[in-house]
């Protein structure tokens, strides 16, 4: 039996449509961060001033750029990827410029502003020249040694910076980066080329514990390393929340690689034991511990590092109650890093319980579509680097709004895209760029080609995984 195609229907080019949908998303998205941003300053008694049009017009315009960027390199990719991104963006800028007008005042909103269009024009950068996102793999341990290098900057002499008690910090002349939040990334393009590439070996190979099946030991390098990098960032640079990042981010690549339970049971002993060890040897992670058992005790408050920070948060949160007091009329300055670290606890001041619900809502449909694109894609590099990206944000998340609301300890982690801080900004709008290029990938239609059938005649049917042309179902 031979098979048959309509070849007049794989002959055609696919076209692309208008996508009418993406582009009133983007627009949306504007209008919701600028809308925010000029309630901030009319709640704060502000005219509309040319600060607020000079945001407007950047943010529009990024917005546009991205698409024509998309339309041109990436037109299969996820269309409410880069709406959802936008939206965070916006909304924390707003409240970002609402703090910056309290007295004496900062220009934390401009600065922020800055490093948006710097961050949006390198993750379009990515999307451009990056063609086929799976030539990363090849490159495994020079992405390890890359992670290496940023989490060993902070220490050098002449650049290294200690800020709050945490060595994380590079003096770049212009201003500090944190080098460690782009590590993020480099580590994640490292655990998903390695996993991929050996995940047959360390599925394979074991040894069986009645139901469950443990690795050799030799295939536990990469668990030792993980737990090595975490275990080193909290010991030196005292950096609890990215201690926790990159452990889990390893936790969840390494089983969506092997969906083995008994990764995660000797993942949870390694933490035990570095927890245990943290705790008894290393002050500041007692303090952490501490602050966080002890919040309301009055000696605890008023402490060095104490739980001040965030009890005045609870204090915010519980002021504003289920619609908040609104953009400009609360306090949300009288806690310590508003803008940043707490910025969580500012909206839930200013909006309400209603209106952080939203927030976090928005995020959890960004890390849902994320998640989505790694189902999707058709590589195990692909499925991996996009799962393992999308789990990231969702712990952060998690480490972020439990710290705020007292579920955890207060780790200093910044909540992606909204916190005050370019680093930050920077490496959540590179991971964009990459999850893009893997969704247009994932998403893009089959080639028309030859393809022999079972009397070895050609059919012309479709060959998978090749592009038709660069348009848009």
């Amino acid at each position: 039996m031979t098979n048959t195609i309509d070849s007049a229907e794989t002959d055609q080019p696919v076209k692309k449509p208008l996508r009418i949908t993406k582009i009133l998303l983007m627009v949306m998205a504007v209008a919701i961060g600028s809308g925010a941003y000029m309630l901030s300053g009319l709640g704060m008694d502000q005219t509309l001033d040319t600060q607020y049009w000079v945001q407007l017009g950047v943010m529009f315009a990024l917005a546009m750029a991205f698409h024509i960027v998309l339309r041109l390199r990436a037109p299969f990719a996820d269309q409410y990827i880069l709406p959802l991104a936008l939206t965070l963006n916006g909304l924390g800028l707003a409240m970002i410029h609402r703090l910056d007008l309290v007295p004496p005042g900062t220009n934390l909103a401009n600065n922020q502003l800055l490093w948006t269009a710097l961050s949006v024009i390198i993750s379009m950068a990515i999307v451009w020249f990056i063609i086929d996102y799976r030539h990363m793999r090849r490159f495994t341990y020079v992405w390890l040694l890359a992670s290496a290098i940023l989490l060993i900057l902070p220490f050098l002499p002449f650049i290294g910076v200690e800020i709050y008690g945490a060595r994380i910090w590079v003096n770049l002349g212009i201003g500090s980066f944190q080098p460690g939040e782009v590590a993020k990334l480099t580590l994640a393009i490292f655990f998903a080329s390695y996993l991929s590439a050996n995940r047959d070996l360390i599925l394979l190979a074991g040894r069986k514990l009645g139901p469950l099946t443990f690795p050799r030991i030799q295939d536990l390098g990469p668990l030792v390393v993980a737990w090595l990098v975490a275990m080193g960032v909290l010991v030196f640079q005292r950096d609890l929340g990215s201690a926790v990042l990159f452990f889990g981010l390893f936790m969840s690549m390494i089983y969506l690689a092997t969906s083995r339970l008994s990764w995660i049971i000797l993942g949870l002993v390694a933490v035990g034991a570095g927890g245990i060890i943290a705790v008894n040897l290393f002050p500041h992670v007692q303090a952490r511990i501490d602050g966080w058992l002890n919040a309301f005790d009055m000696d605890m408050i008023y402490a060095e590092h104490g739980s001040h920070q965030v009890v005045q948060g609870l204090f915010g949160l519980a002021s504003g109650g289920l619609f908040g007091s609104g953009l400009g009329e609360g306090r949300p300055d009288l806690v310590f890093a508003a803008n940043s670290d707490m910025i969580i606890a500012s909206f839930g001041e200013e909006l309400g319980l209603v209106g952080l619900a939203a927030i976090l809502l928005i995020f959890f449909m960004l890390v849902t579509r994320i998640m989505r694109i790694g189902l999707s894609s058709r590589d195990a590099f692909g499925k991996l680097l996009a799962a393992g990206l999308g789990c990231a944000m969702a712990i952060q998340m998690f480490v972020v709004v439990g710290g705020v609301l007292r579920v955890i300890p207060l780790t200093g982690l910044t909540t992606p895209f909204m916190a005050a801080g370019g680093s930050s900004l920077l490496a959540n709008w590179m991971i964009i760029g990459l999850v893009l290029l893997i969704s247009h990938t994932a998403n893009r239609p089959m080639v028309a080609g030859p393809m022999v059938n079972a009397s070895g005649v050609g059919s012309g049917a479709a060959v998978p995984g090749q592009p038709v042309e660069a348009g848009e179902r």
